[in-house]
């Protein structure tokens, strides 16, 4: 499809607006884009590092009343023991230095990947529906039974039985489903 003001270069940019009922839709390229202002210029320059940096720079709530923000920003300088990178720099540059970050950034990440993953700190991948049976199977078993550990650790040996007999339920099924595909 090419532009529909300049009608040289193909149409990159596609507005549709509804005014009153009334649907409107204009396919246009960047040049024409930005000339007729359905694009702003302050755009182009933001990257990704930009987005990270935007992230890990607004950290919490403002400051209280009466506290300043300097005050309420204060934390002390943490450093990777292993390469020497500041958090201040790691939110800079949007990498760590080594692997060793992941663990001395740890608090200061976690809230961070708790708001860009919708509450969760931890990610197992996907696994689609209707491919991966067993491996939903086999997944919610490891869950029981990290569930089952925690049970037995705590001495909650009822509720441990009740989940050991999920468990059980859940190997009979992943046994008859694999005899079955033989």
């Amino acid at each position: 499809m090419e532009c529909q003001k300049c009608h040289q270069r193909p149409a990159t940019v596609h507005l549709t607006q509804v005014i009153n009922g009334q649907k409107s839709e204009v396919h246009v390229c960047e040049k024409c884009a930005k000339e007729n202002g359905y694009m702003n210029y302050g755009e182009e320059n933001f990257t990704l590092n930009d987005l990270l940096s935007g992230l890990f720079h607004s950290e919490g709530p403002s400051p209280l009343k009466g506290q300043s923000a300097h005050s309420y920003n204060q934390k002390p300088k943490l450093k990777c023991p292993n390469c020497g990178l500041s958090y201040e720099e790691f939110a800079r540059i949007g990498k760590f230095g080594c692997a060793d970050c992941y663990k001395t950034f740890d608090e200061r990440l976690n809230p961070i990947l708790r708001r860009v993953h919708s509450g969760n700190t931890r990610h197992d991948g996907k696994i689609p529906k209707r491919e991966g049976g067993n491996l939903h199977l086999k997944k919610e078993m490891e869950e029981y039974k990290t569930n089952l550990r925690q049970l037995i650790e705590q001495e909650e040996f009822e509720e441990a039985a009740k989940v050991r007999d999920k468990i059980r339920s859940l190997e009979s099924q992943l046994h008859h489903r694999e005899d079955g595909d033989e």
